[in-house]
C-alpha cells in the first residue's frame, strides 16, 4: 500500500494526477461546495478567539491537494473577519512535488499565493500556536490487514506470483500491530478482516511535537472501534477507488487507483492523548455543519449575486454534505486541543455524548 500510494515516481498520491472532483476518482467535502471551507473557517476563527486572539495564528492544512479548501477558507476570512485574516498564517502541506506545483498555480490564480506557505512535510514546520486541519488524510495512510485463521490472528501479506499479486497469511509482522488489535481481538471472528494503521501513532506524535497550544481538527470517514470492528464488516473496510467506483480489486492498477480504509477514531483519540492532545469532541459531519451554519441560517451558502438556479444547486450540494444516509454520517469530525482548558466550541454543540470519550 505504501508503494502503490507513495512511491516517489509511480505512487498514486505522488504523480500529480487529478484525484478528486468529477475528473478524478472520488469527491471530498471541499470539492462539493465552498460552504464546507467557509463553515470550517468560522470554527477556526472561534478557536483563535479562545486562544486570546494571538497576533500570529497558524492554520496548517495537512494534505492540501489542489488548494480549493485553502482558497475558500482564505476568501471567507478576508471578507468576514479581517482581524483574524491579518493574524492568520496559513500553511499547506503536500508531499507530491507535482501536486504542490498545481496547488501553487491554484493559489496564484486566486491571487492568494502570498498568503500561503507551502511545505512538503510537517518535518519542516516549526512548533505553532494555532490549528492543524486535515480532510480525508488519515484514511489514505497505509494499513496492515489482520484476520483470524484457524483460531489465530494472522497478517495478510502480498506476494508476487509470476505477473500477479496474491495474498498469503503469516504471523503479525510487528508487536505494535498485536497491541493495536488486542483491545478488540475477541471480536474478530474466523475469516474476518480488520485494518491497523500504525502511521496514526507517528502522525499523532508529530502533531504533539508541533502544536505548542491550540487545536487539531480531523475530518474523515470512519468510526469508533466499537462500531467499526463488528461482524457485519467481515471484509473490513479497505477499498480501492477508481473513477468514482469502489472495489476490492486492491492489486489491480497499482499506482493508478486510490487505496483507502476507514479511520479507527478510537486509535486516533488514544494516540493523541499519549502525544499530549486532549479530546475536545467527536461528532458527525452533519451535526458539525448544522451547528456551524445555524448561527446565520447558512448565510455563507450563496455567493454574492448568485442566481436562483445557482442558489438551488448550492442547496442541493449542502444537502449532500448533510445527508445522514451518506456523507453526513459516514464522515466524522474529531477535535482535540492542547494548552487550553477544555473549550466549548460551536461546531460541537450537537455532538452526542460518548462514554468512551470521557476524560
Amino acid at each position: 500500500m505504501t508503494f502503490c500510494l507513495y512511491h516517489p515516481q509511480h505512487g498514486y498520491y505522488m504523480r500529480g494526477r487529478e484525484r478528486t472532483g468529477a475528473r478524478g476518482d472520488y469527491f471530498t467535502s471541499a470539492d462539493l461546495h465552498p460552504i464546507f471551507a467557509r463553515l470550517t473557517a468560522r470554527q477556526v476563527e472561534e478557536m483563535w478567539q479562545h486562544l486570546g486572539r494571538p497576533g500570529r495564528f497558524s492554520l496548517v492544512e495537512v494534505g492540501a491537494g489542489r488548494g480549493w479548501f485553502a482558497v475558500d477558507f482564505l476568501a471567507w476570512t478576508r471578507r468576514a473577519s479581517p482581524d483574524f485574516a491579518a493574524a492568520l498564517d496559513y500553511v499547506a502541506i503536500e508531499p507530491s512535488p507535482a501536486t504542490l506545483e498545481r496547488l501553487r498555480r491554484c493559489l496564484s490564480d486566486a491571487g492568494m499565493a502570498e498568503r500561503v506557505r507551502l511545505l512538503s512535510s510537517l518535518e519542516g514546520l516549526d512548533p505553532i500556536e494555532g490549528c492543524f486541519f486535515s480532510n480525508e488524510f488519515l484514511d489514505a495512510l497505509p494499513v496492515a490487514v489482520v484476520t483470524r485463521a484457524a483460531g489465530r490472528l494472522q497478517e495478510i501479506y502480498v506476494q508476487a506470483r509470476g505477473k500477479d499479486l496474491v495474498e498469503a497469511l503469516g504471523p503479525l509482522s510487528d508487536p505494535s500491530i498485536a497491541a493495536a488489535v488486542a483491545p478488540f481481538a475477541e471480536r474478530v471472528e474466523e475469516g474476518q478482516r480488520v485494518e491497523v494503521c500504525r502511521a496514526v501513532t507517528r502522525f499523532a506524535k508529530t502533531l504533539g511535537e508541533k502544536l505548542r497550544r491550540g487545536f487539531v481538527i480531523t475530518v474523515d470517514y470512519g468510526d469508533l472501534a466499537e462500531n467499526l470492528y463488528t461482524p457485519d464488516r467481515p471484509r473490513g473496510t479497505l477499498l480501492a477507488y477508481r473513477r468514482h467506483r469502489p472495489s476490492e480489486e486492491f492489486y489491480a492498477n497499482p499506482g493508478e487507483q486510490d487505496l483507502t480504509a476507514h479511520v479507527n477514531f478510537t486509535t486516533v483519540i488514544e494516540e493523541g492523548r499519549r502525544a499530549g492532545l486532549s479530546l475536545t469532541g467527536f461528532t458527525t459531519q452533519e451535526r458539525w455543519l448544522l451547528a456551524l451554519g445555524e448561527a446565520n441560517q447558512f448565510g455563507d451558502l450563496y455567493d454574492d449575486g448568485a442566481t436562483e438556479k445557482e442558489k438551488l444547486v448550492a442547496r442541493l450540494k449542502l444537502k449532500r454534505l448533510l445527508n445522514p444516509e451518506g456523507m453526513g454520517s459516514v464522515y466524522k469530525v474529531l477535535v482535540q486541543h492542547r494548552g487550553i482548558a477544555r473549550p466549548s466550541l460551536m461546531g460541537l454543540r450537537y455532538a452526542r455524548s460518548q462514554p468512551l470519550l470521557g476524560g
